[in-house]
């Protein structure tokens, strides 16, 4: 009898032991802890609080609708700027494109058209300055690299015009960068290289053989057996 009492105290002492070391365990690793709860936040407050959430959402996708509206507005007057210029109305080009400008002195599309327009109008130097201002903004920009070259192969300097040709070439694939090559080289009397660069351009659009049959630019090469060839 005296036997099972000491085993039934021993079994309760190493109980309470192991229950002491459990909970003196848990205490120092937290698992206990459990997060404070305020309970003195009215519905009141919690509802302003969510409001105040969802008006900052709904004030992102406001701000963002303004920036899209605001692109979108200088977007369609660099499309407008363009077309006059393709119309010759050089001068209403560059008022139009300096309006963009204004609005936003890093679009660089503007530049563009606008030292394009100027050159048209006879004033390489001013053309030149609003076209290099597009490249320092973006170098890998085609239309600057193509207008560039097109500027000097209307003054006269082949030899530049050429190399921006091949400029423009590094960043685009465009049908008039070949087709501009190619008038150079017929001015040249160089066969070789019109038919070469006019057959990429035929090939990508096969209008251009009806344009280049006129084209004056051609008359040292137009007698060529291999030109003739090429606009059969």
């Amino acid at each position: 009898m005296k036997y099972k009492k000491v085993v039934i105290g021993l079994i309760f002492a190493v109980v309470l032991v192991i229950t002491i070391i459990e909970v003196r365990y848990n205490f120092l690793n937290h698992k206990t802890y459990k997060p404070v709860i305020n309970k003195n936040i009215t519905t009141e407050e919690k509802t302003k609080n969510t409001k105040n959430v969802v008006q900052k959402q709904e004030n992102k996708p406001s701000i963002a609708k303004q920036q899209d509206n605001k692109s979108k507005e200088l977007e369609d007057k660099f499309q407008q700027s363009f077309l006059l210029f393709r119309q010759k109305k050089y001068v209403d080009s560059i008022n139009l494109a300096e309006e963009i400008i204004k609005e936003d002195a890093n679009f660089y599309e503007a530049y563009t058209i606008k030292g394009l327009a100027l050159s048209y109008n006879g004033n390489f130097q001013e053309g030149m300055k609003n076209i290099d201002k597009a490249l320092e903004i973006n170098p890998n920009y085609g239309l600057a690299r193509y207008s560039k070259a097109l500027s000097y192969e209307l003054y006269g300097y082949y030899d530049d015009a050429l190399k921006w040709y091949n400029k423009d070439l590094e960043v685009e694939n465009y049908v008039w960068t070949y087709y501009g090559m190619s008038s150079i080289y017929g001015r040249r009397g160089d066969i070789e290289n019109t038919v070469k660069y006019l057959k990429i351009a035929i090939n990508m659009e096969p209008n251009i053989k009806n344009l280049a049959k006129d084209e004056k630019d051609f008359n040292p090469v137009k007698q060529s057996k291999e030109f003739q060839d090429l606009l059969k």
